[in-house]
């Protein structure tokens, strides 16, 4: 087992903190008390009556769009009750997780934070990551003036973790407090091995904490998630999103699994009230009954295009292998010149004249370490991968002076269109 003892971990003043307490962490509205505690607007928010009607329309989740002049709840715990539900598959451990084990945010990104501002003393502790990989784990870093470790993940296409190099950093270096992990990777779309991240958890001598981003986990295998390991591991936090496969990127709701103790702490600094009404209404919906069988109706779609992909993108001239894995929405390919190499030129190339003359935006990141001359593509609609197809196909045939071969079929269809008889 890990040594961990968040005595010691966690910052000193997180551990002190007295968290921001409402009269209604004492005192829950039930629906008939007079609410004269927190200052709010007793009339009512300011939509007019046709507003109301307007928002309300429709068979979606019922949000009530007229008690928007209270607070919402602060400790959301029936959407939390919601999320361990999903995650409690038992694939991993027989214990469950409960909503003690579970902070919400604005976000994956507010975890991210969060943990960083939880553990981490400025100017003085490290994390570490493994690039490529998420951006936001080393901005956060710097915005919070917290040091950056690099361990690299072994080469493509498995990018997997270099155990032992982790392993001996973390055995070697002082004060790294947290390691970021992104598992299925972004930009690699590959899934972590769970024995990889258990020789980090179980690291004989070193006090910190495992971060483990799973943003894009339901587009993985089943059983991947390691959401309820949490309640095995005190040095484990699991992060997700509602933005990927629920498709509700626009409400930003995140959270992080965790041992209770560690959950309390993230809670405490969090801010009051973080998660809005309409948010929790939506989240809770989607992550429940109808919600997911959506959910999981449109992910089989999307699925289906990302095979489509995977089976068309290498006829495609131009077009190199795929770098990285499958569990995610989207893929990593390269790009090739003329000389049928992968080059950052031809990708950027490619990305620009996508972007700018055939209206489709993908990702370059062909700076990324081992990300050499690749795209990243994300899975769209069975319309919107037609389109793609074609589009980046006459992109490469563009920038590398090649010759698209039409079908036959679709020339002649060209032809007609065109009036000329063949």
């Amino acid at each position: 087992m890990s040594p961990f003892n968040l005595e010691t971990c966690a910052r000193s003043n997180i551990l002190a903190l007295e968290p921001y307490r409402c009269a209604r962490d004492d005192y829950k509205d039930d629906g008939t008390n007079i609410l004269l505690d927190a200052n709010e607007n007793a009339i009512g928010p300011s939509l007019a009556p046709e507003a109301v009607s307007a928002l309300s329309k429709g068979s979606g989740p019922e949000i009530n769009f007229l008690g928007l002049h209270r607070y919402p709840d602060p400790h959301q715990r029936d959407l939390k009750q919601l999320l361990c539900n999903l995650r409690n598959t038992h694939h991993h451990t027989d214990k469950n997780i409960t909503p003690d084990n579970l902070f919400v945010g604005v976000g994956s990104d507010e975890a991210i934070d969060i943990l960083l501002r939880c553990f981490c003393v400025p100017g003085r502790d490290r994390i570490l990551v493994c690039p490529p990989t998420y951006g936001m784990y080393s901005v956060s870093a710097q915005v919070n003036d917290v040091g950056l470790v690099k361990v690299p993940l072994l080469p493509a296409p498995e990018f997997g973790l270099d155990v032992a190099k982790i392993l001996e950093v973390l055995s070697t270096e002082q004060n790294i407090k947290l390691v970021y992990l992104c598992s299925p990777g972004n930009p690699t779309g590959s899934l972590l091995a769970k024995e990889d991240i258990k020789q980090l958890l179980e690291h004989p001598t070193w006090n910190g904490v495992v971060v483990v981003d799973e943003a894009y986990v339901d587009f993985a295998p089943e059983g991947s998630s390691l959401a309820e390991w949490v309640a095995e591991w005190p040095n484990l936090v699991v992060m997700q999103t509602l933005s990927k496969a629920f498709g509700m990127a626009g409400i930003r709701l995140g959270a992080a699994f965790a041992a209770a103790p560690v959950a309390r702490l993230l809670n405490n600094i969090k801010a009051p009230y973080n998660i809005s009404s309409p948010t929790s209404a939506l989240a809770s919906y989607v992550a429940s009954g109808e919600g997911l069988a959506t959910m999981r109706a449109h992910r089989e779609k999307l699925v289906e295009q990302r095979e489509r992909l995977l089976k068309e993108l290498p006829k495609i001239k131009g077009v190199g292998r795929l770098r990285g894995g499958t569990s995610s929405n989207f893929l990593l390919f390269e790009m090739l010149n003329v000389e049928g190499k992968p080059d950052n030129v031809t990708a950027l190339a490619v990305y620009e004249t996508l972007a700018e003359n055939k209206g489709v935006v993908v990702r370059f990141r062909g700076k990324e370490h081992g990300c050499l001359g690749c795209l990243r593509i994300t899975v769209g609609t069975e319309d919107e991968v037609t389109r793609f197809l074609k589009a980046i196909e006459q992109a490469l045939a563009e920038i590398n002076g090649h010759k698209v071969e039409v079908p036959a079929d679709e020339a002649k269809r060209e032809a007609e269109a065109n009036g000329v008889v063949a």
